[in-house]
């Protein structure tokens, strides 16, 4: 099963030289398929917060992908990503759901790739809901909730990757994600050791709004994501900001916990016995 990690928003500037950069459509290289995973969203030391489903269906070159997180307190996050594979990948819309306590403020962001059109609902500080409607002229390569399906089609030897993408502050605007790949690290799985290959995702605010914001601390952390390359990519960990001003989480592979197994193994072995 190839994974698409989740990535609600990469951070900070970055401006690096002598390096191989792509920033364009990314090409197909990979299919995306039907696919169920399961993801577990925690804090950075490791508590479990949310249980999530990913589920991704196919109709022709049309792709619909959707990450579902159940938290504990009670609060959900929705994202919807429905985009093409027609030789580039190319985004046609994008939905974004984060509500209940866990989150600072409930927010809605959607993006139609067709008309332009992006809409942002969120309540404010005093509980009242807001709306902001904007007409944006989207870019071919917009990424939203694309980027880990675009690392894992990005050419062999890639350093650097720039992918737009709307965000919301709350009004909607545009920015640009820069995606560097720091190296890799090592892990183990069942005892064998292998590397992941570690990207750091920064957001160019770009104007005086991208000088002005590590000068009052609104800059935002950098995101951090792990893949494993090779004939078949799969995303295994993500680290990235929440929400606005919120912390941040770390998402991952799961597998079920299978309740009560060991104790029916053990009726059936007995039963066996003569």
């Amino acid at each position: 099963m190839r994974s698409r990690i989740l990535a609600i928003l990469l951070a900070s500037i970055c401006i690096l030289s002598g390096v191989a950069a792509l920033a364009s459509q990314v090409a197909v290289r990979y299919r995306e398929g039907s696919i169920h995973g399961f993801l577990v969203l925690s804090t950075l030391d490791g508590v479990a917060i949310a249980a999530g489903d990913l589920t991704q269906t196919t109709r022709g070159d049309q792709v619909t992908t959707q990450i579902a997180f159940r938290f504990k307190d009670g609060s959900r996050q929705e994202e919807t990503t429905v985009f093409s594979q027609r030789g580039n990948f190319r985004l046609i819309s994008y939905h974004m759901v984060q509500k209940g306590p866990a989150f600072k403020n409930a927010s809605d962001l959607w993006v139609s790739c067709a008309t332009g059109q992006v809409t942002v609902r969120y309540t404010d500080k005093d509980g009242k809901e807001k709306v902001e409607n904007e007409h944006l002229a989207l870019p071919p390569d917009l990424g939203n909730g694309l980027i880990p399906i675009l690392l894992m089609n990005i050419p062999s030897g890639t350093q650097q990757i720039e992918i737009p993408m709307v965000v919301a502050a709350p009004k909607p605007r545009l920015v640009k994600i820069v995606v560097n790949a720091e190296g890799t690290e090592p892990f183990s799985l069942g005892g064998f050791s292998r590397e992941a290959v570690h990207y750091v995702g920064k957001i160019d605010l770009g104007g005086v709004a991208g000088v002005v914001a590590p000068i009052v601390g609104k800059q935002p952390p950098d995101a951090q994501i792990w893949m494993l390359r090779g004939e078949a990519p799969i995303v295994l960990r993500s680290e990235t900001l929440s929400y606005a001003g919120g912390p941040i989480w770390r998402t991952e592979l799961a597998s079920p916990d299978w309740l009560g197994t060991s104790a029916a193994g053990s009726k059936r072995e007995s039963g066996t016995k003569h």
